[in-house]
């Protein structure tokens, strides 16, 4: 079974290295959100395409989920005592990843290529692709203006209001070349337990643009929806949202600041007309006839993946929804 994962930060890397404990190397094709890159100190940082790549490589962070393994903080250290700017933390090791993809892409490297080069040297075997080689940058409109991702995540801590959200440069990105022939092969694709607003419609709106009239257009739902002879795709997205509460991160105060109440329910529904099926967490069983209401198939399970077994025993339960039940 070939499956296409569309991922985020941690949660979508957790379950991306679920999926490549099972399936062959050459039958997981990861896409990665490049949204929230950014450039400081001023190197360039992709904070999801990194926080995949280390745990799909064994190199992240168990504590943390980004970040690597064993790390050492002698440069952010002496930064710090030069007066240096040094809210976003960068450690030695990881240090060392911006400093040659920015060399790299000084070069006139594009960042797919980088990334197919430190795959390698990490030892990943199955594909990992950035969404787009075009810069998209997510901008969060919130009560205290507009704000760059990183400066309303890490530096404000997630603590203004949010309003919307604005993603620069999506007019005239591109998806990556390989990214549509891995999904036109796919048997499935699988969305990732990421932030919806933030971690999947930057690619969802690559994947679409420049034709993006809505949330999800028709062409998203064309590239998406069907294989090679016209038969319909499988899609299942997986909710982030566990008992009103985000894993990690700020999905659900996003949420309830659109005013709307955070719940499997409506991870859901943001995802409704493009999904086939949906999985979400027992403790929102609750939930599964208002579901099934929005025309999709649904999987019940355990969703919350504290470590590896979990994770591939979630990625199992996916695969075999997708295999035999839709």
């Amino acid at each position: 079974m070939k499956i296409v994962a569309l991922a985020g930060g941690v949660g979508g890397a957790k379950l991306a290295q679920g999926l490549a404990q099972i399936l062959p190397s050459e039958d997981l094709t990861v896409i990665v959100n490049t949204g929230d890159d950014f450039e400081h100190v001023p190197l360039y940082i992709s904070p999801d395409l990194d926080t995949v790549c280390y745990t799909l490589a064994g190199l992240a962070n168990p504590e943390t989920g980004w970040g690597r393994v064993n790390e050492t903080w002698n440069a952010i250290a002496n930064i710090e005592r030069l007066g240096g700017q040094t809210w976003f933390r960068v450690g030695d090791q990881d240090l060392a990843t911006h400093i040659e993809r920015t060399r790299r892409m000084k070069a006139g490297q594009s960042l797919s290529q980088i990334t197919r080069d430190f795959c390698k040297a990490w030892g990943i075997h199955q594909v990992v692709i950035p969404m787009s080689d075009n810069p998209v940058r997510t901008i969060v409109e919130t009560d205290q203006g507009e704000l760059a991702f990183q400066e309303y995540f890490v530096h404000r801590r997630c603590e203004p209001r949010v309003k919307g959200f604005r993603f620069d440069g999506i007019e005239s990105a591109k998806p990556e070349p390989g990214i549509l022939n891995a999904i036109k092969e796919a048997d499935a694709i699988v969305i990732c337990p990421s932030n919806p607003w933030v971690s999947i419609d930057p690619i969802l709106k690559v994947l679409s643009a420049p034709l993006v009239s809505s949330r999800h257009s028709p062409q998203i739902q064309r590239i998406l929806g069907e294989k090679d002879g016209g038969e319909a795709k499988k899609v299942v997205a997986v909710s982030p949202i566990i008992g009103g509460q985000a894993v990690k991160g700020p999905a659900a105060k996003m949420y309830r600041e659109l005013g709307i109440a955070p719940s499997a329910f409506a991870v859901a529904k943001h995802y409704q007309n493009l999904i086939t099926g949906f999985v979400f967490d027992e403790v929102d069983a609750k939930f599964e006839p208002d579901i099934q209401g929005l025309n999709m198939r649904t999987l019940i399970t355990k969703t919350l993946m504290e470590n590896s077994d979990n994770r591939r025993r979630l990625a199992e339960d996916v695969l075999h929804f997708i295999g035999n039940q839709l």
